[in-house]
C-alpha cells in the first residue's frame, strides 16, 4: 500500500502555513523533488511495527453504573490476573484511565477518546502482572488529565468517599476515591503538576511522585516530557512502599530515564524517625487560598515528628513561591505542544510510540467544542505565548528550573524532609449545576502552589494523611533528595504508625 501523495493545493496551503510565498511552477517542482523521498515513507508503511508483546489474558470489561460505582470513580471493571507468585500476589491493583492496558477500554477521560482500545500494555501494567498482581480496572480520571479537582471528566464529576458532592481531588481522581473508598488496595496514578498528591490529600491516603524517571512513563499517556511522572497510590505506607519496588526501574524505551537508582524501599519500614532532620518550608503556608485547619494540622504534624524524635525546625526557601511560576510556561506551552499539537506524543525522544492513540487522540480537532473551558484556556493562552513569543518564556522557565531546583537542593543539604501542606485547601464542594463558568474552570487549577514545583525540579514528593477537619483529610508533604523515596517512607510509616489520623 502506497502513500497517498500530497496535492499541489495541499503543498500550498502548507507553504502558506510556513509564510513561503510559492507559484504554481514551485509547488510542482517541489512536488517532483519529493517523490524520492515519499517512496521511503512508502517501505517504512510496509514494516511490520516494534511494539512490546501482551503477555497475559484479559476481556475488555465493562463500565459499572449504579451502586457498583457510587463515587463515579470507575470507567471500567475488567480482572487480569498475573503471574502465579510473586511480590503482588494477592493484591488488586485499579490502574489511572491513561495508562495502556492492552484490550480494554482507554477514554483519559475525554469524549473526544471514547471507543479508544490500546493494543499494548504499558510497562508499569506488565510490571505489576509478572509480580503477580491482580489489575481490576480502569479508574476514571479527568479531561485528559488537566484538572486538580474531580469535575472536568466527560462521564461526570467523581465524588469524595469521604463527603458525597465534595472534590476528590485531580487528575487521579478515581485512583484515589477507590483506595479511599476501600474498593481496591493500589492505585497507578499519574503526576505533572500534583496529579498523585493532590487527589491523595483530599481523600486521605498515600500518594508518592517519584524523582522523576524512576518510574518508566512508557505507555501512558502523558501532558509534557519533562514533568510527566507516575507512581503508586495506596491506604497503607507499606503498600504504597512495595509497589513502587514492583514498578521502578529502566526499562529500556523511555528517554526520561537516566540511570535511576532503584531502592529497597520496604527496609525503611519501621526505623522511626529518631535523628531524622525535617524542614517546615514556611513558604508552603499562608497561600492567598490557604485555610487555617489545613495549615495549623501540617504545623501540628511538625511537632508530632519531633515528639518521635526527629530534629524538627522552620526553613525559609523563599523560590519556592516562585516555583508555580516558573512551571507555568512548561505546563501550558509544553503541554499544547505535546498533548495537543502533537497528538499525545510529539518528537523529540526516544521510546515507545503507539501510532493508534495518535491517530484517535487527534480527533479533538473535528471536536473541540467538547473540551472543558480549563483546557480550552491553556490552549488559548500556550498556543499565544508560543506563537508571538516565539518560546522565550518556555525557554526561559526551563532554565529558571535550574535555580530552583539548586534552592531546595541546598536546604536539603540539611534536612533529610522538608513538610508543607500537600494542597492549601481542604476539598472543595464539586460545583454544581448552577455553578459559574468561571468558578468551573478557576477550580480546576487553583491549589498547585505548593505540588507543581516538584514536577519540574524532579525531587520525589509524597502526600501523606496528617489529619481530619469537618470530616475530611487533610494532607501533608513530604518532599527529599532525589532518588531517596527511603527517607521518605521512613517518615510516613514512623508517623502512620504512631498516629492515627484520623482522630487529629
Amino acid at each position: 500500500m502506497t502513500i497517498k501523495r500530497p496535492t499541489p493545493d495541499q503543498l500550498s496551503s502548507i507553504a502558506t502555513g510556513f509564510g513561503m510565498s510559492m507559484t504554481g511552477e514551485d509547488i510542482a517542482f517541489f512536488g517532483d523533488l519529493i517523490e524520492p523521498t515519499i517512496k521511503g515513507y512508502d517501505l517504512l508503511q510496509q514494516m511490520t511495527d516494534e511494539l512490546p508483546i501482551v503477555k497475559y489474558p484479559r476481556t475488555p470489561g465493562y463500565q459499572p453504573m449504579g451502586d457498583e460505582n457510587i463515587y463515579n470513580a470507575w470507567y471500567i471493571k475488567s480482572e487480569i490476573k498475573g503471574a502465579a507468585a510473586g511480590a503482588l500476589s494477592g493484591k488488586s491493583v485499579v490502574i489511572k484511565d491513561n495508562v495502556y492496558v492492552a484490550g480494554v477500554p482507554m477514554m483519559n477521560g475525554a469524549s473526544t477518546l471514547e471507543g479508544y482500545m490500546p493494543e499494548i500494555d504499558a510497562t508499569i501494567v506488565t510490571r505489576i502482572l509478572d509480580a503477580g498482581g491482580t489489575i481490576v480496572g480502569k479508574a476514571a480520571c479527568e479531561f485528559m488529565c488537566f484538572s486538580a479537582c474531580s469535575h472536568t471528566g466527560s462521564r461526570g464529576a467523581i465524588h469524595n468517599p469521604h463527603r458525597m458532592g465534595f472534590s476528590a481531588g485531580g487528575s487521579s481522581s478515581g485512583s484515589a476515591a477507590l483506595v479511599a473508598a476501600g474498593e481496591v488496595e493500589m492505585a497507578i496514578g499519574c503526576d505533572q503538576a500534583g496529579s498523585i498528591r493532590m487527589p491523595s490529600a483530599m481523600c486521605g491516603i498515600y500518594g508518592m511522585k517519584p524523582t522523576y524517571g524512576l518510574v518508566p512513563y512508557t505507555g501512558i499517556g502523558g501532558i509534557e516530557p519533562t514533568i510527566d511522572h507516575t507512581g503508586p497510590m495506596t491506604a497503607t505506607v507499606a503498600d504504597n512502599a512495595l509497589l513502587l519496588e514492583v514498578i521502578a526501574g529502566a526499562d529500556g524505551f523511555d528517554s526520561r530515564q537516566h540511570s535511576p537508582v532503584v531502592g529497597n524501599y520496604r527496609e525503611a519500614l519501621g526505623l522511626g524517625v529518631k535523628g531524622l532532620r525535617i524542614g517546615v518550608v514556611r513558604e508552603g503556608f499562608g497561600h492567598a487560598n490557604s485555610e487555617a485547619a489545613v495549615d495549623d494540622a501540617v504545623y501540628r504534624a511538625g511537632a508530632l515528628f519531633a515528639k518521635l524524635g526527629a530534629i524538627v525546625e522552620d526553613v525559609s526557601i523563599p523560590m519556592h513561591q516562585l516555583g508555580p511560576v516558573i512551571w507555568l510556561p512548561i505546563g501550558l506551552e509544553g503541554s499544547v505542544n505535546h498533548m495537543m499539537k502533537g497528538n499525545g506524543f510529539g518528537t523529540g525522544y526516544s521510546g515507545v510510540y503507539l501510532s493508534s492513540f495518535s491517530d484517535a487522540h487527534a480527533a479533538w480537532r473535528d471536536r473541540a467544542d467538547e473540551l472543558p473551558d480549563n483546557i480550552k484556556m491553556v490552549m488559548l493562552l500556550g498556543e499565544y505565548f508560543q506563537k508571538h513569543y516565539r518560546g522565550r518564556f518556555y525557554n526561559k522557565a526551563q532554565n529558571l528550573v535550574r535555580r530552583l531546583r539548586a534552592a531546595y537542593d541546598t536546604a536539603l543539604q540539611n534536612y533529610d524532609i522538608l513538610l508543607m501542606p500537600t494542597v492549601p485547601t481542604l476539598a472543595p464542594p464539586l460545583p454544581g449545576q448552577d455553578a459559574s463558568r468561571k468558578l468551573k474552570a478557576e477550580r480546576a487549577l487553583d491549589v498547585v502552589a505548593n505540588t507543581a514545583p516538584f514536577d519540574i525540579t524532579h525531587h520525589p514528593s509524597m502526600s501523606a494523611p496528617c489529619g481530619m477537619h469537618d470530616g475530611l483529610p487533610i494532607g501533608m508533604m513530604l518532599t527529599a533528595k532525589h532518588f531517596d523515596e527511603t527517607a521518605i517512607y521512613r517518615a510516613a510509616h514512623a508517623f502512620e504508625q504512631a498516629y492515627d489520623w484520623k482522630s487529629l
